[in-house]
């Protein structure tokens, strides 16, 4: 049983109905919103909410660590903070801000308050536009479409933390002997180092 037909039964129960934009805010008011498991220095607290969610899609957690628990959101803060230009801090920020405006207008909630497989549908969509929307496009003077900006820092924070680069990775601390050309299939993955 879901939290709607425990609510409605329960009005039942009482023997009347619950007005549907109260049932609405009682649902939205008991979904739990994720916490960050870093304390952001950069972003604000929702923007970095946002970005620990979409980084757990883009990289989800399976039999080896997701992106969250790598700790990707709080790498893309610092990199994004330290590294980026203001300009490029600033098309990051707006193109954060139209990516959850985007959700509003799709599906009536912020991302955040989406349920995961709304989540991941949106996600899919605004990655497969930017896909179709620089296909054959020459980007070098262009700023980089949000989505990209993210998949891209997702992928370097994960491969560079310590799970992806062990885990996921082949990875030896110290290397043995030099093979320069061994097939793939002798070898079962790339190497991280």
């Amino acid at each position: 049983m879901n939290r709607r037909e425990a609510l409605q039964r329960a009005a039942w129960v009482l023997g009347y109905t619950i007005a549907v934009p109260t049932l609405s805010g009682v649902l939205k008011g008991c979904k739990a919103k994720p916490e960050l498991a870093f304390t952001p220095t950069f972003f604000k607290p929702e923007q970095a909410s946002l970005i620990a969610e979409l980084s757990e899609i883009i990289i989800p957690k399976t039999d080896t660590p997701g992106a969250k628990e790598a700790g990707v959101p709080s790498f893309i803060d610092q990199l994004v903070r330290d590294c980026y230009k203001k300009e490029d801090q600033d098309n990051f920020l707006k193109g954060l801000e139209e990516f959850d405006k985007g959700a509003k207008d799709a599906y009536g909630d912020a991302f955040l308050d989406l349920d995961p497989d709304k989540q991941v549908e949106y996600v899919t969509k605004v990655h497969n536009d930017m896909l179709a929307a620089t296909k054959g496009v020459d980007m070098r003077d262009k700023p980089r479409p949000f989505m990209h900006s993210m998949k891209e820092l997702t992928v370097v924070g994960f491969f560079t933390s310590e799970p992806g680069a062990t885990q996921v990775l082949q990875y030896v601390a110290v290397p043995g002997a030099y093979k320069g050309c061994i097939p793939l299939a002798e070898v079962g993955k790339t190497w991280a180092t």
